[in-house]
């Protein structure tokens, strides 16, 4: 039944039992009760629009590889490096000064210079390196480690602590490319390898104080300002690179280079950030795990690589990890 109150609306609550009974609740308590409802509601709607983003993200990620073999077709590594961040930083730029953004604040440049050596500079150039003497495919596996590096570092810097299940449904996922990984290159890590282990680390650091100051300052903008903060140092890299290395423009060359500059720089990583501010760097971290299975397919369709048959395998492996770790906290 309903209490009804000439002075003030009233609502219902139903208590369930054997029997279906309302209870009184006065104004205040109804609108408390939907807003708390209305909360619930745009909280699950965040959480979705931002795993839809950090996997937007992965999606803009798994092409970097492919793309920047391409690239090589016409540039040198330094050049390419270089080239990439210098392109990114002036579309960013672009849109910094279109939207009159004030200069970010004094706290926020040390996170800032964390992001640029992490996925400007340092991730691209050790990655680039690698892919000299390694497939696509492989250096695609061994970053698949990247999602459990991003979690650790992630609860070192930000006291997040996440669960037993996530830590041990991470950890396979992991082991998992690991030994994928090893498969591929016969047991024993080579240079490359060496080179991808180090861009791990230095982007899963870059990613965690991205996710931290993306809650403070839109995403865009934290990708933004680290591509231009290093843009007197990559357009120096540019002018090098160029006089030292050979250059051959190919079709390939150009679109590998453009879409390393404007896709997995800029666009990724604005989309990324926003992601993981909204979900968290740990979750979103996992979605990752889905990187290197994607870029094996393009490494396939873009390249011509030949897959080995262990790759459906772990592709069902890492997807039932990427599962697991979303459902736990």
């Amino acid at each position: 039944m309903t209490a009804q109150n000439s002075a003030t609306p009233s609502g219902t609550i139903a208590v369930r039992g054997r029997s279906a009974t309302a209870l009184p609740l006065d104004g205040t308590t109804a609108d408390a009760v939907r807003a708390a409802a209305m909360g619930s509601d745009a909280a699950g709607a965040g959480a979705r629009g931002g795993t839809l983003l950090a996997a937007l993200g992965v999606v803009a990620f798994s092409l970097t590889f492919p793309a920047t073999a391409w690239g090589l077709e016409s540039f040198g590594p330094w050049s390419l490096v270089s080239l990439r961040s210098v392109l990114a930083a002036v579309i960013a730029a672009g849109f910094l000064l279109a939207a009159r953004v004030a200069p970010p604040r004094r706290e926020h440049r040390l996170g800032l210079a964390v992001v640029a050596g992490g996925v400007v500079v340092g991730f691209p150039l050790l990655t680039t390196l690698a892919l000299r003497t390694s497939t696509t495919s492989h250096a695609a596996v061994v970053v698949g480690l990247l999602p459990l590096t991003t979690a650790a570092l992630s609860a070192l810097r930000t006291g997040v602590r996440p669960s037993g299940r996530f830590w041990a449904a991470a950890v396979a996922g992991a082991v998992v490319v690991l030994a994928f990984a090893l498969h591929q290159s016969g047991g024993a890590p080579s240079t490359g390898d060496l080179y991808l282990l180090g861009a791990l680390l230095v982007c899963a650091a870059g990613y965690t104080e991205g996710a931290r100051l993306a809650r403070e300052m839109p995403g865009w903008q934290v990708i933004g300002w680290a591509l231009v903060g290093c843009l007197p140092l990559t357009v120096a890299g540019s002018a090098l690179g160029l006089a030292y290395e050979p250059v051959h423009l190919t079709a390939h060359g150009v679109i590998g280079l453009v879409w390393a500059a404007a896709g997995s720089t800029f666009l990724g990583l604005y989309v990324w950030y926003r992601g993981m501010a909204a979900i968290g760097a740990p979750r979103a971290s996992q979605l990752q795990l889905a990187q290197p299975l994607l870029t094996l397919v393009w490494s396939v369709a873009l390249l011509g690589e030949h897959l080995t048959p262990a790759a459906p395998a772990a592709a069902c492996a890492v997807l039932v990890c990427i599962a697991v770790t979303q459902r736990v906290k």
